[in-house]
């Protein structure tokens, strides 16, 4: 991405020194303090309790990750020794907390594919929550228009629990093909079985979360929050020193591993390297999503840095925010695509479910190429755009 030409008007271009990161952080420190406070309040088992509680959760995280960052990109200008003590004990906080986040979205997203690739309920109807109740008309469409330029969808055969026959009637009178119905077969039982295993990885990470909030690491943690709030450990020549050096040494991180990238690659539709790893019996991490996953965490990193900037307040970037939500889609999709995978390695199971749960690990991995080839139009647009 190249370098653009700031407007002198714009509060990108206005000189920023270390007295806007020492505000910066004290404003996400107290923001973390307010966090944990609304979720120590809202920790009970009501409804809205919980909703709120989710929100807390959500808002320590950011505030967490915007705190780590910051230390991470400004590091030059505060204590080292502070600084290098509390930016791992952020990352862990973080990570810890959206744990069961993760396992829930992970399992909506996989019961909701089920559910459009077979046109039958994922899992029996007592087991699927109010929300991942589809219309089949609408799900049909999205199934539609995720494969468009990629040929026509299979017939859909009725939604419904259970087997549908090879050649029962489907909607507006089509035949169901012997391949949807084998997959409506195992979709129930894969449903099932994904429900139960990232259940039980989310009632996990729910004991781990209450676990962590109620350790002495966390409390040395918020005591250490509780002290940025009003002191930021800057070094002496920090409050003079300008910040932008150091915010184009992240921006260039970044452009630099973004070009690393396949984008040729992610221009296309289909890749169909990336499903020979998927199709072995390797359960370790898919090889090509490491680099992705790196650019995600450099470009969080840059947006952060463009927020200490302008002091908390940078104007939106489309075309950032367009690849930022395309690196998330492939995060979700591809972790998507693990679990489903390591869902067909369970013992045992009926090669029904194991040919469901197969269609659905291929489904996500084209998930996975669909998002990079939208973060490749949201960057080509991002690098063409800048003078």
């Amino acid at each position: 991405m190249a370098q653009q030409h700031l407007d002198p008007t714009d509060p990108m271009a206005k000189a920023v020194t270390g007295e806007a990161l020492a505000g910066y952080l004290r404003a996400q420190a107290t923001e973390f303090l307010r966090a944990l406070r609304l979720h120590r309040e809202t920790g009970s088992a009501t409804a809205n309790g919980a909703e709120e509680s989710v929100d807390a959760a959500r808002a320590l995280r950011h505030s967490a990750r915007r705190i780590s960052g910051s230390l991470h990109t400004f590091r030059p200008l505060l204590d080292a020794t502070w600084s290098e003590e509390m930016r791992p004990e952020l990352a862990w906080l973080s990570g810890t907390l959206g744990l069961e986040h993760a396992c829930e979205s992970r399992l909506e997203r996989l019961l909701l594919a089920l559910h459009r690739l077979s046109g039958s309920t994922a899992v029996p109807a007592q087991s699927v929550p109010a929300a991942l109740v589809v219309d089949p008309a609408a799900g049909s469409r999205a199934a539609g228009a995720a494969r468009a330029g990629g040929g026509g969808a299979p017939a859909r055969a009725k939604p419904g629990v259970g087997a549908a026959p090879e050649n029962s009637g489907g909607p507006a009178g089509r035949t169901v093909s012997p391949e949807r119905g084998n997959l409506t077969v195992g979709a129930a039982k894969a449903g099932a079985l994904l429900d139960r295993q990232l259940t039980l990885a989310r009632t996990r990470a729910h004991s781990t979360a209450l676990q962590a909030l109620g350790s002495s690491r966390f409390h040395a943690v918020a005591d250490k929050v509780a002290v940025l709030a009003s002191e930021v450990p800057l070094t002496p020549a920090a409050p003079t020193t300008g910040l932008r050096p150091l915010a184009a040494a992240a921006e260039e991180r970044l452009t630099d591993a973004v070009a690393v990238l396949p984008l040729i690659t992610a221009g296309h539709p289909y890749n169909a390297q990336a499903l020979v790893h998927g199709l072995s019996p390797d359960p370790s991490p898919h090889p090509q999503d490491g680099p992705w996953h790196q650019v995600r965490l450099l470009l969080r990193l840059h947006r952060y840095a463009r927020e200490v900037l302008c002091e908390g307040d940078a104007p939106v970037d489309v075309r950032l925010l367009a690849a930022g939500q395309a690196l998330n889609r492939h995060r979700d999709a591809s972790e998507a695509a693990a679990a489903a995978a390591q869902a067909a390695r369970t013992p045992r199971i009926a090669p029904a479910t194991a040919y469901a749960l197969g269609v659905l690990h291929a489904d996500q991995r084209h998930e996975v190429e669909a998002a990079r080839f939208a973060f490749q139009q949201a960057w080509q647009k991002q690098t063409v755009s800048a003078p």
